[in-house]
């Protein structure tokens, strides 16, 4: 199965119910600090929108809860491959994206044979405070050197102008979350990004 090359990422189930119908195919739900009496139901009714939808949920950090719900996808962060059980999540039959910052974290995520290489962030983001302040398309060329044919996305301070310098630096999939949600008409943005991706 071939991920498409959009790949927005949302913290809310409301934004999937905007977008999906739009067409978007490929979305990660990355929901922070939610009791997980809540957590249940909404991660249980994403996959129910991508099922209707015909796209691919990945469930940011959520791995036992993605496998309860029989999800198809996860995505660790490096602090979240500290506490997760790789071993379950692959026996559950869950595919495995994985983000990276740098070459000993990348070293850490290509042993755990990831389904996809998340690469961030390739320009200045707002979203989280970071070590890391830009690593370029310079990087993005580097990392798919050195992972072959594993999809690689590029991440971070992504918009549509800057989609087609990742994907031509070798980027299979590009990501974006504030170049939507701070839009002033993120139904629009998100069809311009389907527009540019595709």
């Amino acid at each position: 199965m071939t991920l498409d090359r959009f790949y927005p990422i949302f913290g809310s189930v409301e934004w999937l119910e905007r977008t999906l119908p739009l067409g978007v195919k490929l979305v990660q739900l990355r929901i922070k600090d939610m009791p997980e009496d809540e957590l249940r139901p909404a991660i249980a009714r994403a996959q129910a929108l991508c099922l209707t939808h015909g796209a691919t949920l990945v469930i940011n950090d959520y791995w036992r809860i993605a496998i309860d719900e029989r999800c198809d996808w996860v995505h660790l962060g490096q602090e979240d491959l500290d506490d997760a059980d790789v071993q379950a999540i692959r026996r559950a039959g869950l595919k495995l994206g994985i983000s990276t910052h740098d070459r000993t974290e990348l070293d850490r995520a290509l042993a755990l044979s990831p389904d996809y290489v998340a690469l961030g962030p390739v320009y200045p983001t707002i979203l989280k405070k970071m070590k890391w302040e830009q690593q370029g398309l310079e990087r993005v060329v580097e990392w798919k050197r050195l992972i072959g044919g594993i999809p690689l996305v590029a991440i971070g301070g992504m918009s549509v102008e800057r989609a087609a310098g990742a994907f031509e630096a070798g980027a299979d999939i590009v990501s974006a979350v504030t170049d939507i949600t701070l839009n002033d008409n993120p139904e629009a943005r998100v069809r311009q990004w389907l527009e540019a991706t595709r």
